[in-house]
């Protein structure tokens, strides 16, 4: 929302290209090339002409005049050759060799005494740097189903929870969100994937949402059951819908600084809360009084005051979720850095942090296994492809019930933006199992083109974000940012075919560091090579971090899965 109006100079339709003829010499350098243009397709991108993905302000090139030279040079890079990409312009291209990754990633990276809002948008401003958010500036985003895995598993672990506690646990350990009502704000990218998150778990959802557009796209893509104007009709229709013990989601339009202090003063009965609006970045939350057709100027013209205005409804926003956890809801920050925006607001540090951060309560145990958000694209634009990729999966795990339950629903369920593309969790000394079997599957010709395996950048080893993925480790451990570092590094060793360092992610500039990889399965031996130690090292990273940490689990799994920590040797 801050760069220079000429950043939108050159701007036109990007759609990657289908089918099996290449326009770059090899699927190596294909494949980077079309995952840069599917996080630009309009179906998947939040504001394409601006070059902005997902996340509020999350590129995928720096300006026009770059994402062309990105192009123009992944067309031509030769297999033994390495782009570099500095925060999504190209700077260089260097010899390497054909194990050596094609691209190298760093986007919005700045030293720490420097590493603030103000700063970075200075240097935005001078055309110097871009924020690349998670998967926008390292070009495997795919759509709001990216997220969509992750929050289902987040649900899906309260529902557990609830269960437990009432001793409703299914024969499979599981448990049902039905007859309980979630209230939520943000249907973004991100955010636009909690109603079916919920509604697959069986739950009825109020999402609150400032924009219409966002939740008309999420309805009309099959996110969002229904949408309206009026708080009386939707908590009608909520309440309604719980009490029949019905799956529904309902997306309010209105700002969540309002609406929820307004449904707590009611006294509705609301059993979970959350928020993923883009609170990371103040510009892109928008305050009370301030209309949406304003917002974008507002912000551009006076930043620190719209920043100041936006902290203050943040803090409104903030002290509701801690009434409604004080009235008994399962309340938890959905990783977006709203309480310590709401504590920047004014509201006092206890009251700010009174629940607890989404990967501490429901995720570490996952973590802890090396588990996390899994991810592939077919490159041949056909969703035939990926059904066939998901019946591998049912074939490869036929015990993992909640997977099955996962992949089965998303089949029927999850509406393809862009490239057809999946995700599921899978943990250390699984996941390539399925690339290997896709790099089989296109080898023999039952996958009509090559396969980009990649992942969500949060995961188990690959981020140090003491607001989210890091937050509360048992050894206090939280703000060290070697992890990611490290997880790139062995990244770039093991064969990946591109791989990204990024700063600020989805909790903001100044609060997390994390990587990312990508490996293509182009059915040749090289990649199965490739993909064999990609693959395990990469979810190895995350087990070995959670056993540095002094995690039981972790050092259980490090010894039954044969990964070795030399601290636990001798």
């Amino acid at each position: 929302m801050t760069d220079a109006p000429t950043l939108s100079a050159g701007a036109r339709t990007v759609r990657a290209a289908h089918g099996t003829e290449l326009t770059a010499k090899s699927w190596q350098t294909e494949a980077p090339l079309r995952m840069l243009m599917n996080n630009l397709d309009p179906e998947v991108a939040e504001r394409p002409d601006d070059l902005i993905v997902y996340g509020g302000t999350g590129k995928a090139a720096r300006n026009w005049e770059a994402f062309d030279a990105i192009v123009r040079t992944l067309e031509g890079l030769e297999a033994d050759e390495t782009l570099l990409v500095q925060s999504g312009k190209p700077v260089g291209v260097f010899r390497t060799h054909e194990w050596a990754p094609r691209v190298l990633i760093a986007n919005s990276n700045l030293v720490g005494d420097w590493a603030t809002w103000p700063e970075f948008r200075r240097l935005e401003q001078l055309g110097l740097t871009m924020y690349g958010q998670m998967t926008a500036g390292s070009w495997i985003y795919i759509g709001t189903q990216g997220i969509l895995q992750g929050t289902y598993e987040t649900f899906g672990a309260i529902a557990r929870d609830l269960a437990a506690r009432k001793g409703g646990l299914d024969e499979h350990g599981g448990g049902s969100l039905a007859g309980t009502l979630t209230l939520t704000g943000g249907c973004g990218g991100m955010g636009g994937a909690q109603p079916l998150a919920v509604t697959m778990n069986e739950g009825v959802v109020l999402i609150v949402d400032v924009d219409e557009s966002r939740l008309a796209r999420r309805v009309e893509h099959g996110y969002l059951d229904e949408l309206t104007d009026d708080l009386d009709d939707a908590v009608a229709r909520v309440l309604a819908a719980k009490a029949s013990r019905t799956p529904l989601s309902v997306g309010l339009v209105g700002n969540a600084a309002t609406v929820f202090p307004e449904l707590l003063a009611r006294g509705v009965a609301i059993d979970i809360v959350t928020d993923q609006t883009s609170a990371h970045d103040p510009l892109s939350y928008l305050p009370e009084g301030v209309a949406v057709d304003e917002w974008h100027e507002l912000a551009a013209s006076d930043p620190e005051g719209f920043t100041e205005r936006a902290r203050a409804s943040m803090a409104k926003h903030v002290e509701a979720m801690a009434g409604f956890q004080d009235a008994g809801a399962e309340v938890f920050d959905y990783g977006n850095s709203i309480r310590r925006e709401a504590e920047l607001g004014g509201l006092a540090h206890d009251r700010a942090f009174a629940f607890p951060g989404f990967v501490p309560a429901y995720i570490r145990p996952l973590f802890a296994e090396g588990k996390g958000p899994f991810r592939w694209a077919a490159l041949s634009g056909d969703p035939a492809d990926i059904a066939a990729t998901d019946r591998a999966i049912l074939d490869l795990f036929p015990n993992d019930e909640h997977l099955r339950r996962w992949i089965t629903q998303a089949g029927e369920k999850v509406h393809f933006e862009g490239l057809p593309a999946r995700i599921c969790w899978l943990g250390y000394q699984e996941r390539h199992l399925a690339g290997l079997r896709f790099n089989e599957m296109v080898a023999s010709g039952e996958l009509s083109a090559p396969v980009a395996v990649g992942r969500d950048h949060l995961d188990s080893g690959s981020v140090a974000s003491p607001y989210r993925e890091t937050e509360a480790m048992a050894d206090g451990s939280d703000a060290i940012a070697d992890w990611p570092l490290l997880n790139a590094l062995l990244n770039t060793a093991s064969g990946a075919t591109w791989v990204s360092i990024h700063h600020g992610g989805g909790v903001g500039i100044g609060r997390s560091i994390h990587a990312g990889q990508v490996v293509v399965a182009d059915g040749t031996p090289l990649a199965a090579e490739k993909i064999a130690r990609v693959l395990v090292n990469d979810p190895g990273t995350g087990v070995m971090r959670h056993v540095d940490a002094g995690y039981d689990r972790a050092v259980e799994v490090a010894r039954e899965r044969g990964l070795r920590v030399p601290m636990q040797e001798g």
